[in-house]
Parts: structure tokens; sequence; C-alpha cells
């Protein structure tokens, strides 16, 4: 009985300061997002037509979020019944926002007017003993062009 209690005091606290530290991350991305806007950043292969003379260098950005205690025991509880896993659909989408403002972040230091060719990697960190993710990697790179000054 005692155990029971325990385990239900963590995953509210799991579900509290998750929910919380989520909302907070998305709204830190939200801000970033509209104050980065204007950099474009696109998968195609070959650079848009610049009217001016570029160099090109290549931006990344790279981060690791964890997952929460409560995601990861309803994770649990869904992949029993089979279907989506929303909880570590946020954790994804969370990751991929971060890490594209993170290389653009990079590229407007630079002086970057765009990135193109934009790439993404993802890996699981850790993995726990029924091979449940405990944290995801995300880098997004790409290819910076830079205009020349004169």
């Amino acid at each position: 009985m005692y155990d029971l209690i325990i385990f239900l005091v963590l995953l509210a606290l799991g579900y509290g300061f998750g929910r919380f530290a989520e909302q907070k991350h998305y709204k830190s991305i939200i801000k970033r997002e509209r104050r980065l806007n204007s950099l474009p950043a696109i998968a195609m292969k070959t650079p848009p037509s610049v009217s001016t003379a570029c160099n090109s260098e290549l931006v990344s950005g790279n981060v690791v979020i964890s997952i929460d205690y409560f995601k990861r025991f309803i994770s649990v509880l869904r992949n029993l019944v089979g279907g989506r896993v929303t909880s570590y659909e946020t954790l994804i989408d969370r990751a991929r926002r971060e890490a594209i403002l993170r290389m653009k972040e990079k590229a407007k230091k630079k002086g970057a007017e765009y990135v193109f060719n934009v790439k993404f990697e993802t890996a699981s960190i850790y993995k726990g003993k029924r091979q449940q993710v405990g944290s995801v990697e995300v880098l997004a790179y790409g290819t910076a062009l830079i205009p020349l000054r004169s």
C-alpha cells in the first residue's frame, strides 16, 4: 500500500512539473520563432537565387530533451494497447523546433540571409531496463548563405 502511494505521488509530481516545464518551453519556442521568422530555413538542396555574392557555411543546432516520469508511464500503457504515443510526439516536436531555432540563431549571428538544405538527425540517448526512451537528441543542420561585405 505504501508503495502505491509513493508511486501515485511520483506520478502526480511528474505530471505537474513536466506540464509546467513543457508549457514554459513552448512559450520560449513561440517567442523565439517569431523573432527568427525573417530568416528562412528551407529543405531545398540548391540555394535560392540571391542578388548578391554570398559565402556558404555549415550551421547546426542540437538539443537533448528528457521525458518526464508521467509521460513515460503513459507511454508504457499506450504500448500495451497500441496506437499513437502522443506523449512522445510532443517531446519530438519540442526537440525539432528547438534544434531549428538554435541553428537559425547561429546563422543569424553570422549574418546569413537564408539557411538551405536543412536536415535532421534524431537519436534516443538513454534506454532503460525495458528499452524505454529517456531522452531524445535532435540535430538540425543546413547551409547558411552569408552575403559578402564590401
